[in-house]
């Protein structure tokens, strides 16, 4: 008699309205794909006490409330999807679903990343599946590729486009020399963007992201506060001019690189060569480039958030599960490719050697390059170039200099040196000029 695993689906937003929807209408052929059933036996949401989605009326005869203890206690159902997002109630279901011996597919990339190793050994302790694919990259199998597509190699590093969010904005200053803010509240309108939009812009989600990633591409456990953070409030349109000229653009990216040091992580906007593969990331889509030892690059691209992308694996996750719950081979393939994570120890980012972009603004009057030279050169610093562009307002003018390949504590402690010139009307950005992925520069 073919089998029938019945699943509980908690949380109703985008991605779990995007779950049911696929799962609605991609049945019959889940079924051919895995020769059994999978019933949504269970639908939870608070907004199903006053405004029920429509998602809650396309299984009639599951249960629908609004306690998701009613979900991860049912006696029925073996695997609990959790699309609540966020640390605090969700990690309560994960938990309670785990104690009940229910498996978990998740979408939550804060929890896994926070908690994600000790969630792990909790499942394993409990005999039952946790799958997390729509974490990172929704629409990109990247756990996939690293858990089991190309684990027979070693990663040397890992370069990425881990926020659509803020890749739209950037793309769209880029294309249209308009203001972040302007930029900001568009996104915000298509709903690109939350109302609070800090977790986007400041590099906190793609941090997390990068934080789960790293355990699966390097085995180390990962704190995301270890991870160097910056965010991209401070690119403006005339950076893109800049760096036209360059021959490079701006991205938020997330890497990861492997150093004789140790292992390198940062999130942070970076200029990258516009011939490049990731330049070309625009929107709202993701993108991650993996350089292994043996397999040399890859690159993987998608849309990285929305109801759709990330619905599909998380369907994709209940399908994998499902399928080890009728094999009985719960513990097949740890969700982080390694058995056990190591500890990690951080180092600092202050230690990357790159060529750097400066950019200044400052009240114009003679004498201002030779100062900022002079602070450079006492840093042993050497100049590549100076770039101003023509503008008609002395009293703001932004100019720009290169620099050659030089550690970065070098050049942040010259910047605090210029934080006594009066003629600066805000601290210098400094950004990386990153090299291609597949340069030897660590």
């Amino acid at each position: 008699m073919m089998p029938t695993i019945k699943i509980g689906v908690i949380g109703l937003g985008n991605v779990g309205g995007g779950t049911l929807a696929i799962l609605r209408d991609n049945l019959p052929q889940i079924r051919e794909k895995l020769g059994f059933d999978l019933e949504v036996r269970a639908i939870c949401s608070r907004s199903l006490a006053e405004r029920p989605p429509p998602a809650a009326s396309w299984f009639p005869n599951a249960l629908r409330t609004t306690r998701w203890e009613e979900v991860v206690t049912h006696p029925d159902i073996q695997v609990v999807a959790e699309l609540v997002g966020g640390t605090g109630v969700a990690a309560q279901i994960v938990r309670a679903a785990i104690e009940n011996r229910k498996s978990v597919v998740t979408a939550n990339k804060e929890l896994m990343a926070a908690e994600g190793p000790r969630i792990w050994d909790a499942a394993i302790q409990a005999g039952i599946c946790l799958a997390m694919e729509a974490s990172v990259a929704g629409g990109i199998p990247i756990h996939a590729v690293l858990r089991e597509g190309i684990s027979g190699d070693r990663v040397e590093a890992l370069c990425g486009i881990l926020n659509g969010t803020c890749n739209y904005i950037l793309t769209e200053m880029e294309r249209r020399g308009e203001t972040l803010d302007t930029v900001l509240q568009e996104a915000q309108r298509l709903g690109y963007a939350e109302a609070d939009p800090s977790a986007d812009l400041d590099g906190y989600d793609a941090r997390s992201k990068l934080a789960i990633l790293a355990a699966l591409a390097y085995g180390v456990r990962v704190s995301a506060s270890d991870i160097h953070v910056e965010g991209i409030r401070r690119i403006c349109p005339i950076d893109f001019s800049y760096a036209h000229q360059l021959g490079h653009t701006i991205r938020l990216v997330g890497a990861a690189r492997q150093t004789p040091a140790g292992l390198l992580l940062s999130v942070r906007p970076a200029l990258i060569r516009q011939g490049t593969i990731l330049a070309h990331v625009e929107g709202a889509y993701n993108a991650i480039w993996v350089k292994g030892v043996h397999g040399a690059d890859t690159f993987y691209y998608g849309r990285g958030a929305g109801a759709r992308p990330t619905g599909v694996a998380v369907v994709s996750d209940l399908m994998r599960v499902a399928r080890e719950l009728v094999n009985g081979s719960p513990q097949r393939v740890s969700p982080f490719a390694h058995d056990r994570l190591r500890e990690y120890a951080p180092i600092s980012i202050h230690r990357q050697v790159r060529p750097c972009y400066l950019r200044f603004r400052v009240v114009d009057r003679p004498g201002i390059l030779a100062a900022l030279a002079a602070i450079l050169a006492s840093a042993h610093i050497s100049l590549e170039a100076v770039l101003q562009e023509p503008c008609a307002n002395k009293q703001d003018l932004p100019f720009v200099i290169t620099l050659e390949p030089t550690p970065e504590q070098a050049v942040r402690e010259a910047m605090e040196k210029m934080k006594g010139l009066d003629f600066l009307l805000e601290p210098p950005l400094m950004l990386p000029i990153e090299p291609p992925l597949d340069s030897s520069h660590a």
